[in-house]
Order: C-alpha cells, then structure tokens, then sequence
C-alpha cells in the first residue's frame, strides 16, 4: 500500500505493519505490533494486529482490514515531527467561534489521529487556557492531545518524553507567550 494513499494494488497484502512495529492508535496513543493473529469475528477468520499501547501497557485488538478505518498508522517522520514544533511556535491568531462548537471541530481533529492536527488542537486550547480556565472536557482534550503529542515526539526522536514537554511549551510559549502567572492561593 502506498503510505498514506489507502489505495491497495491488486492482490496486495494486507498486513502493512510488521510485528515489532510502532505504530499511532489514534485517541490512544503510541504502540507496538506484538502479533499478528486470526481472530473470529462474527463467525469469520479475519488477521488481526495485536498492539500493546506503550502509555498503559494494554492490549489491543484491530482487524487488519479496519486498521485504516480506525486511523492506525506509522509513527511521523522526523521532517513531520520538525514541522509540528514549528507549528506550535507560529503566531495564533484566534477565532470567535464559541466553546461547544471550537470543542467538535478540536473533537473531529483528534479523531484523525494527525500529529499536525493534534498540534493544532494543542495550540488552539493552549491558547484559550492562557485567557481563561478550559471546560472540563476541553481540560481533558488539552491533556490527550498534549500527550499524544509528547509520545509520539519522544518515540520519533528518541528522547525522553520530559525534554520533549519541555521542547513542546517553548514552541507554544514563542507562539504565544508565556502563560500568566497564577496569583499564589493563601
């Protein structure tokens, strides 16, 4: 299969990834290819890739024929990861668009499983948080997305995932500017 085409040539495999293989679930984070295995699903055999997400150390289950569907892919390129830090650095000039509606397009984005969509996302809520205090379900997006971001990055460049945090808030803070300072609770 041409990456990132979907288009498979005739009588092609349809195992694309290899046993050992890291790969992005997206909304799930970063895993690695245990076993391919048959697994009967709705009374049908059916290849199967078993992943051990690397954030919880669990086990999942994607048919081989829906890992496209579901957005399984290989982890970015070093040149994507680059292009993602540079995105986070840029200026962002905001919308007007109100939280529920911001909220299901940031929602629609993580769905992509996109580093770059993800980043953006990232930056977006970034940007709110630093001129009020996010929904509980926007706080909880910021969290993901952040961490998606820093395990895909950490994998990529084989760093620690704290120098890649650290990488990740001097991007946003060039972006956008230091988060203010919170006065101290007494």
């Amino acid at each position: 299969m041409e990456p990132g085409t979907g288009a498979r040539a005739e009588g092609e495999n349809l195992v694309a990834f290899s046993v050992g293989e890291r790969v992005v679930y997206p909304n799930h984070g970063v895993g690695i290819v245990e076993r391919v295995v048959e697994s009967d699903l709705e009374g049908q055999s059916h290849p199967c890739y078993e992943l051990r997400l690397l954030a919880t150390n669990s086990r999942v289950m994607v048919p081989v024929d829906n890992s496209e569907r579901v957005g399984l892919r290989p982890l970015a390129q070093p040149d994507t990861v680059n292009a993602v830090l540079s995105q986070l650095a840029e200026t962002y000039q905001s919308s007007s668009v109100d939280w529920k509606d911001r909220y299901k397009q940031n929602l629609d984005k993580m769905k992509t499983g996109r580093l770059d969509e993800i980043a953006e996302v990232l930056r977006i809520l970034a940007f709110v948080q630093r001129k009020k205090a996010l929904s509980f379900r926007e706080k909880k997006m910021f969290d993901r997305a952040r961490h998606m971001l820093v395990s895909e990055i950490a994998q990529v460049n084989s760093s620690p995932e704290a120098e890649v945090e650290t990488a990740i808030e001097r991007a946003l803070e060039k972006g956008l500017g230091k988060p203010p300072v919170k006065p101290r609770q007494s």
